[in-house]
């Protein structure tokens, strides 16, 4: 972009498109986030996976319900008790989340540790269910490859900071695909049209 621009005699610093993409990102989750309706499941399935920074591997924590809603995300440099139990705070205090009856992960040994400090720090009631069944969670493992396919499309992140923003605009695009925002009902058109309006840019 830089180069084409400078074709024209507009003379942009190199690092203006990954500012300009990291902005719409930004915009895309602030304005996305406020239209997400409420997710009513109480059953939650919970996992990580892999992103690469600059040449070392990173952990992106995401949780979705039974019907396959995203109930949020978090990216983490460690992958260990005190970063699951961060991912849960953020995941309890969100807006559209509901209580979890049953929290199910696979067997990283980081997950019960958390889940008591949870209920110890009473963000989580004493009543909620850690299952450790792994074929519990295909469902999340199958909407990681939605996510992470559009993170191998990139020629990979040089900053932790860029990867978070880039991957909150993938998450809130995903969450707008599947439905959960309040507007669009699934047709490409209507995604187009919200937005739109959501940018002020509807003709």
């Amino acid at each position: 972009m830089a180069y084409k621009a400078h074709e024209v005699s507009l003379h942009l610093h190199w690092s203006f498109p990954l500012r300009w993409f990291g902005f719409i990102d930004n915009a895309i989750f602030l304005l996305g986030t406020k239209h997400i309706g409420e997710t009513f499941d109480d059953s939650w399935r919970v996992d990580e996976t892999y992103v690469k920074i600059k040449g070392r591997w990173n952990y992106l924590y995401r949780a979705v319900d039974k019907e396959g809603c995203t109930i949020d995300f978090n990216l983490s440099v460690h992958r260990d008790q005190l970063a699951t139990a961060r991912f849960f705070k953020k995941a309890l205090r969100a807006d559209h989340s509901e209580v979890p009856r049953v929290i199910n992960v696979d067997k990283n040994a980081s997950y019960p540790p958390a889940i008591e400090s949870a209920k110890e720090a009473g963000y989580l009631p004493e009543g909620t269910e850690l299952r450790q069944v792994k074929y519990l969670n295909n469902g999340v493992e199958s909407d990681h490859r939605r996510i992470k396919r559009l993170i191998n499309h990139g020629l990979g992140f040089k900053g932790f900071w860029t990867a978070h923003k880039t991957i909150r605009g993938y998450e809130t695009m995903h969450m707008i695909r599947k439905g959960q925002v309040t507007g669009p009902h699934g047709s490409y058109m209507e995604q187009v049209r919200f937005i739109e309006e959501v940018f002020g840019v509807a003709a």
